[in-house]
């Protein structure tokens, strides 16, 4: 198993890895909206927060040799089920055609008030 870690994404305020490699996949932490050059940026509308969640969950694939078209599975987690179509939106602009499973939890509260975690596992790339 390898740790990774990337500081193109939210350091871990527990104790936790950004993500794990094992057997080929990319164990990615829930990563909740944080700027990791910001971490006091305001949380920003759904379709922002889900973008920059994506965003930390792309730069820590990439940071373990995968991509966002190595997505395997998804866990989006949402504090109000009203959010999808707007999560639903953001999400299919950055993923495009790529549809990897996927569920949606609605729960109660995410730290610091956000309003969106996205968890995923996706494949490491083949080396060339």
């Amino acid at each position: 198993m390898t740790p990774v870690h990337t500081a193109d994404a939210p350091a871990p305020a527990g104790h936790y890895s950004q993500a794990m490699v094992h057997g080929g996949l990319v164990y990615v932490a829930g990563q909740l909206p944080i700027d990791p050059g910001d971490r006091d940026a305001p949380p920003g509308t759904i379709p922002e927060q889900t973008e920059r969640a994506l965003a930390n969950v792309a730069a820590i694939l990439r940071a373990a040799g995968s991509d966002l078209s190595q997505l395997l599975s998804v866990t989006v987690y949402v504090t109000d089920i009203e959010h999808w179509p707007a999560v639903n939106e953001a999400y299919t602009r950055v993923l495009g055609d790529h549809r990897p499973a996927r569920a949606v939890v609605p729960v109660k509260t995410l730290h610091h008030g956000y309003a969106i975690e996205i968890q995923a596992i996706a494949a490491v790339r083949a080396a060339p």
